[in-house]
C-alpha cells in the first residue's frame, strides 16, 4: 500500500533589507522601503507557502529608518508565527541588527541562532527552526553563507554541518533537516559550498538541490544560481519555481515538497559490541 504523503510549501527569499534594487539601503527613503516591503508581502500572499525563510532582514536599523522589517512582514501577511535571528548587531550612535528569519502556518517547538564569525557588520550564519506539522518534527536551517571566500564558505560549511551532527547524537531517530538559503556560490563547482555541503553530510547519497539550472540573481537579468533548498529522503520534490519579481536583488525560490504523513520509526544499527554480545 502506498504510503500517504502531506505536501508542505517552503519558500526562500534573500530580500536585500528591503531595498529592493537600490544599491544600499541607506540610500532608500522609508517610503522605499514600505513599497519594496509590500511587493513582497504579495509575493509571499500569492503563493501562499507554509514557511517562508528570509535572509537579510533588519530588525530597527539606522539605515532603513529604524523599521523592523520582520515585523511589517508579519503583519502584512499574517502569518501566525515568526522567528528573528540576528547575525550583526552594532550599538551607538547608528545600531542595526539583521540576520535570517523564518514566517510559519505552523508552530515551532525549538530553534536556534549559529553566527559563523564575530564581526558586527557582513557576518553570515544560520537559522534552525523545528516546526510541527501535523504533529510531526520537522527541521529547517535558513542559512546564509559568506559571498568573498571559498574558503570562508566551506570552513561555514563544516560548522553546520558539526551542528547537524551533534543533534543527530541527541536524537538518533530525527529526520535530515531541509537546508535552505543564500549559498552565495553556484551550483557549476563540485569545490564549493553547496555541493561540498551534500558531500560531506552523512545523507550525502539521499540529499538533492533546487532548483537545477534556474538562475536567481541578480533579478533584473539572472546569470547565477545562488539560492537553493537542499532535501533527503524521505522529503521529495515535487515542483519547484523561481519567482520572477524585483522586490530584490535576489529572486526567491518556492518548493512544494511531499514528506509521509507516517514515517517509520527507525532501529539504531547494533554497535559491534551489541552485535557480538551473547
Amino acid at each position: 500500500m502506498q504510503s500517504q504523503t502531506r505536501e508542505i510549501k517552503l519558500m526562500t527569499f534573500n530580500i536585500a533589507h528591503g531595498r529592493g534594487l537600490s544599491l544600499y539601503q541607506g540610500f532608500s527613503s522609508a517610503r522605499s522601503i514600505f513599497k519594496n516591503l509590500d511587493r513582497i508581502a504579495h509575493i509571499i500572499r500569492e503563493h501562499q507557502p507554509d514557511i517562508v525563510a528570509l535572509q537579510e532582514i533588519d530588525a530597527s536599523s539606522h539605515w532603513n529608518g529604524h523599521i523592523n522589517l520582520l515585523d511589517y512582514l508579519q503583519s502584512a501577511t499574517e502569518y501566525p508565527v515568526s522567528l528573528h535571528g540576528i547575525h550583526n548587531r552594532r550599538d551607538g550612535r547608528k545600531p542595526l541588527a539583521y540576520g535570517n528569519a523564518f514566517l510559519s502556518k505552523h508552530e515551532c517547538k525549538d530553534w536556534k541562532v549559529v553566527t559563523f564569525g564575530s564581526k558586527k557588520l557582513g557576518e553570515k550564519g544560520f537559522l534552525e527552526a523545528c516546526f510541527l506539522v501535523d504533529g510531526r518534527e520537522i527541521d529547517v536551517i535558513n542559512l546564509h553563507l559568506d559571498f568573498r571566500s571559498r574558503r570562508t564558505r566551506l570552513q561555514q560549511v563544516d560548522k553546520l554541518l558539526a551542528s547537524i551532527h551533534q543533534r543527530s547524537l541527541a536524537d538518533p531517530y530525527h529526520l535530515p533537516p531541509i537546508i535552505c538559503g543564500d549559498f552565495n556560490t553556484s551550483s557549476r563547482s563540485s569545490r564549493d559550498a553547496l555541493h561540498q555541503l551534500i558531500e560531506r553530510s552523512a545523507h550525502k547519497e539521499d540529499y538533492n538541490y533546487y532548483p537545477k539550472r534556474e538562475r536567481t540573481f541578480p533579478s533584473h537579468f539572472p546569470s547565477r544560481g545562488l539560492d537553493f533548498i537542499l532535501l533527503a529522503s524521505p522529503f521529495e520534490a515535487k515542483t519547484t519555481e523561481v519567482i520572477r519579481c524585483l522586490a530584490s536583488d535576489h529572486l526567491p525560490v518556492l518548493t512544494t515538497l511531499s514528506a509521509p504523513l507516517h514515517w517509520p520509526t527507525q532501529t539504531p544499527s547494533p554497535s559491534p559490541q551489541e552485535a557480538t554480545a551473547t
